[in-house]
């Protein structure tokens, strides 16, 4: 009898969830805005990595200095030995032969996954898409299969988009993205687990089986509700912020970061593939949600292979 062969290293998300035996736990991360906020980036990186993150990820700037820091961002990740790495890219203000050249720099670094959103204007304004560029994230995400070999991720919607408020119109929308070619979604922010759920069950009921990683952030100060309500685009719950209100300032991060612990408990148990954190470039609070996590008997994380 032949000896089994032994698996090969995964060389990308779709193959990582492909094969995991549990939920994956990954990190996303934003480049530095001038050279003297890198070594807090790299910081960052380096005490988030004995948790053993899956993948990491780099946010994109899609003008000039900003992309070149993205893309240097990414590849000094990738080539201090850290985990798997994606790119994010978006179609603000590029043409296709920006977003192509960006494409040929990342597969130059060794980059094999690529986020496909279609992003927001500077500054809030109406979406307007590059004269000579892509309309949206479904156009992106076939423009980047037919220009390698990417594993191609997307985002999904726990609360309406702007654009739509419309959380069907959602859900058919990321099913387009899914038939462009994405093979794994990660969500915005959110703070309500029944909120994730609905979303997987409504594309689920349109017979798209995508994996689903849902995008998480601790809430540790109480001046960062009204920033988190922007990113998230919706408010947030009224019972948790009147009870963060209602608190002594000193116990709005304990309460914050127990929200979220709980939060990935429920997630976990609820069967979600994987759980992204949003650190913001900052370590300890990332830490401290996922030790408590990782160490929970309860939960009997297996890790990928």
């Amino acid at each position: 009898m032949l000896a089994s062969m032994p698996l090969t290293k995964p060389s990308t998300v779709g193959e990582l969830l492909e094969r995991a035996r549990g939920p994956l736990f990954s990190f996303e991360f934003f480049p530095p805005r001038t050279e003297e906020e890198e070594p807090v980036l790299l910081r960052a990186v380096e005490a988030l990595a004995p948790l053993g993150p899956d993948f990491v990820s780099v946010t994109y700037g899609a003008t000039g200095s900003r992309r070149d820091r993205t893309i240097h961002a990414t590849r000094k990740i990738a080539a201090i030995g850290n985990p798997m790495t994606v790119g994010h890219l978006t179609c603000v203000a590029q043409s296709k032969a920006d977003i192509a050249a960006a494409l040929h720099e990342y597969a130059d670094a060794g980059v094999t996954n690529i986020l496909a959103i279609r992003g927001d204007m500077p500054g809030g304004g109406e979406w307007e898409p590059h004269p000579d560029g892509l309309r949206n994230a479904t156009e992106l995400v076939e423009f980047v299969k037919n220009e390698g070999d990417f594993c191609v991720g997307v985002a999904a919607f726990v609360q309406p988009h702007p654009d739509s408020n419309d959380p069907d119109v959602d859900a058919r929308i990321l099913l387009g993205k899914v038939e462009a070619g994405a093979e794994f979604a990660i969500t915005q922010l959110f703070f309500e687990t029944q909120d994730y759920f609905d979303l997987v069950e409504r594309v689920r009921g349109m017979g798209c089986d995508v994996p689903i990683i849902a995008g998480l952030m601790p809430l540790t100060v109480i001046t960062q509700i009204e920033r988190f309500q922007d990113l998230s685009g919706q408010p947030l719950p009224a019972s948790f912020v009147d009870r963060l209100r209602a608190a002594d300032p000193a116990d709005v991060r304990s309460i914050g970061l127990q929200h979220t612990i709980d939060m990935c408990k429920d997630l976990i148990a609820g069967g979600a593939p994987g759980l992204q954190f949003f650190t913001q470039n900052r370590s300890k609070a990332t830490r401290e949600v996922l030790a408590a996590v990782l160490e929970d008997p309860g939960l009997a994380i297996a890790r990928s292979a």
